[in-house]
């Protein structure tokens, strides 16, 4: 996927990208590049296959729910800013903050939102298990987003408990999402959350199945979880 197919796919799906905004991505592009050769940010660095598999990929999301209201969004594991940074580009408006667990990815965050002169834009370097423990961000955020991260059981013990009642959760992942979910049914309904839709599509120019999960947040999660760090992956829900 090339710059011009990225620009008409948005467009098909009703997203009108100005020049400035491509110019973003272009950056993103470069500067991820760039810094991968010193950190590992990506195994992906193919100028089209980034386009597709990461920024089109991360976008998706905004065909179907809307992002051009006023929200606070928190992506857990965000790794190289994915999905949040190319939704904050498209809709600067949002609010974002980034939690992820290696310091070194949120120094490249932070050096990536000034070449790109992001604002409204907050990043900390923490365990998901632990920031969803903070009562500053415990049960705050308008959307969380994982993009995959971890099997749904896990992901929803360290994404609900910072969502807002009536908020959403936004869960990317690949194939097989049925199995995942499956196991993760139980764990979701315990932690306050109840599925909404579960939206299935190829993206574009064989770039590979993903499936977006959508969970309500319809009451807040109990107070003792998230459990401790590394407990959720070790002994899922």
């Amino acid at each position: 996927m090339n710059l011009q197919s990225f620009q008409e796919n948005l467009q098909e799906k009703g997203i009108n990208p100005s020049n400035n905004q491509l110019q973003q991505f272009e950056t993103y592009y470069h500067t991820l590049v760039e810094w991968n050769e010193k950190m590992n940010l990506t195994a992906i660095t193919e100028k089209e296959e980034v386009y597709a598999k990461h920024f089109f990929d991360s976008v998706t999301a905004a065909f179907y729910f809307d992002f051009t209201q006023e929200l606070h969004v928190c992506d857990v594991g965000a790794g190289a800013g994915f999905p949040s940074i190319p939704l904050k580009i498209l809709f600067p408006h949002l609010q974002v903050t980034i939690v992820d667990s290696l310091r070194k990815r949120i120094t490249f965050l932070n050096h990536l939102a000034s070449e790109l002169e992001l604002e409204g834009v907050s990043f900390y370097h923490d365990r998901a298990e632990l920031f969803g423990k903070n009562e500053k961000f415990r049960h705050k955020f308008d959307v969380v987003m994982a993009r995959a991260v971890a099997r749904t059981s896990v992901l929803s013990e360290l994404c609900l408990p910072l969502i807002r009642t009536n908020g959403m959760f936004i869960a990317m992942k690949g194939a097989h999402m049925e199995e995942e979910l499956a196991d993760g049914k139980e764990a979701i309904e315990l932690l306050g959350g109840k599925i909404k839709k579960i939206e299935h599509f190829q993206l574009p120019e064989n770039n590979g199945e993903r499936n977006i999960l959508f969970i309500d947040k319809k009451r807040k999660t109990p107070k003792n979880f998230p459990r401790k760090p590394g407990v959720p992956n070790k002994n899922p829900l």
